[in-house]
């Protein structure tokens, strides 16, 4: 049997959840303005259900977000209040803290294309601002080899981990949103060599082909997954709301760990859930991760 880091499940979808408020283009940044005790108190669920790390609220605090709210003056800020926050949640519980850091511009868009050094540069600014108050970093939803770099780069010097996440096309793992395939990207982990690289926010039926691929990159692997029913045309439109997209119905708790529990069997050491996979789901797999004799770390 193995150990198992397993992640939290979805942060941002569970705050708009839990909020009650009709969702913004700032997504759960606008969520831990309004009300940011509701942040400390996801993550403080997640470690009782069994979770081994915390993954910061930051998913979506980037410049090119918060100008487009008049806000950007408020960036320190919103970084030091998530991981405030997902200090607070831990608590007593022991486990790590991961510092998001999401899609420079927006998920799911490899046609924006981020400049390579100005991505580094942003990156880096974030990656100095949490170095201090996280265990590593935790780089999300990478759609294309661009994006990687510009991530992997400006992370490279921040003096903690890095974990590398990549989302591929919902009915073809072996391919990056991009339209790349999903192999390509070897260069990028072989020339910055991050701790670990993981398949996020993606279908799980699309990940075990792509586990196949991330398992011969010499690093620990795994996969966290979303549970939409896909990613619509009306998301991909500048700025969107997450009300464009929808739950799926047939990925409950006992589902969604039967897809983990598939990757655990490939060799993937970490596991957890992305956008609508909630607390319940990641109880569930833990459960199901210690009935097996798997040990979470």
């Amino acid at each position: 049997m193995a150990n198992i880091t397993l992640l939290d499940g979805s942060i941002g979808q569970e705050l708009v959840k839990r909020s009650g408020d009709r969702p913004t283009p700032l997504w759960s940044t606008r969520v831990m303005i309004d009300h940011p005790e509701l942040v400390g108190d996801v993550h403080a669920e997640y470690f009782r259900r069994g979770a081994s790390v915390a993954t910061t609220n930051t998913y979506a605090v980037h410049r090119s977000r918060l100008v487009r709210e008049g806000i950007e003056a408020r960036l320190a800020d919103l970084i030091s209040a998530a991981v405030t926050q997902a200090q607070r949640g831990r608590g007593s519980n022991g486990g790590r803290i991961a510092g998001a850091l999401g899609p420079l511009l927006a998920s799911y868009r490899p046609d924006l294309k981020p400049d390579v050094d100005e991505a580094a540069e942003k990156f880096a600014e974030l990656a100095q601002m949490m170095a201090d108050r996280v265990d590593f970093f935790l780089i999300e939803t990478v759609s294309s080899v661009q994006e990687a770099e510009g991530a992997l780069r400006g992370t490279a010097e921040g003096g903690k981990p890095v974990w590398l996440a990549l989302t591929v096309m919902d009915d073809d793992g072996t391919r990056l949103r991009s339209g790349e395939p999903l192999s390509d990207i070897a260069p990028m982990v072989n020339r910055f060599a991050p701790e670990a690289v993981l398949i996020n926010c993606s279908r799980p039926e699309a990940i075990p082909i792509a586990l196949d691929i991330i398992a011969e990159f010499g690093r620990p692997y795994g996969a966290y997954a979303n549970g939409f029913t896909g990613i619509t045309q009306k998301f991909l439109e500048d700025a969107p709301t997450v009300d464009a997209l929808e739950q799926r119905q047939d990925l409950g708790p006992e589902a969604y760990a039967e897809h983990a529990m598939a990757w655990v069997a490939q060799g993937a050491t970490i596991v957890g859930g992305c956008c609508e996979v909630g607390p319940d789901h990641i109880e569930t797999l833990a459960n199901r991760l210690r009935a097996t004799g798997h040990q979470i770390i």
